[in-house]
């Protein structure tokens, strides 16, 4: 019963995001997280503020049920589908992430340096938290969409600007990680 606890492999797990993204794209959908946040952001009134806000957001209720399905999901699999919560880590990589100061590295899911109540005391845990946050949410709307909308859902509809999305989030990925991650830590 051990495979239980295993992450599905690719052969598995990739068919069935096929089906799904199918299923999704004979119906007239396009996935995405990031297109959530505005459709919440428009139901606690934000139209009243601005245009961008203004649409019928009752037609995206199936879309919030991915959101309440990755919450849920990830919920299950964390609690009662994983044996070890701790991600493992190639020994190497530990030492950096130590030697950087994340001494929690390889012992727990997330550093308790940058998610542990105590991080947000700390004013520049707290300003790139927040710089990071505005980012990340700039960047989605600018690229017209999230990474898993456009590198699941555009990408499998052959649209050329998810193409040059996905090229530049794993660029920007690289870039932040290789060299100005080591900087700011």
């Amino acid at each position: 019963m051990d495979w239980i606890y295993e992450p599905w492999p690719w052969y598995v797990a990739g068919p069935m995001i096929a089906l799904i993204m199918l299923i999704l794209l004979m119906a007239g959908k396009n996935f995405g997280m990031s297109a959530n946040l505005r459709t919440f952001c428009t139901i606690a009134g934000a139209g009243k503020t601005s245009d961008f806000f203004r649409f019928d957001w009752k037609a995206q209720k199936w879309n919030m049920l991915v959101v309440a399905g990755a919450v849920i999901g990830g919920y299950i699999a964390m609690n009662f589908l994983s044996k070890d919560p701790v991600v493992a880590l190639h020994p190497e990589v530990v030492i950096q992430l130590n030697e950087m100061g994340f001494e929690g590295a390889g012992t727990s899911y997330l550093p308790a340096n940058l998610f542990s109540a105590e991080a947000f005391e700390n004013p520049v845990t707290l300003g790139l938290l927040l710089l990071g946050g505005f980012l990340v949410g700039f960047g989605a709307r600018y690229a017209g969409g999230c990474t898993s909308g456009h590198a699941i859902s555009g990408m499998s509809s052959l649209q050329l600007p998810s193409l040059i999305a996905v090229i530049g989030f794993f660029a920007g990925g690289l870039i932040m990680i290789n060299f100005l991650f080591p900087l700011i830590f």
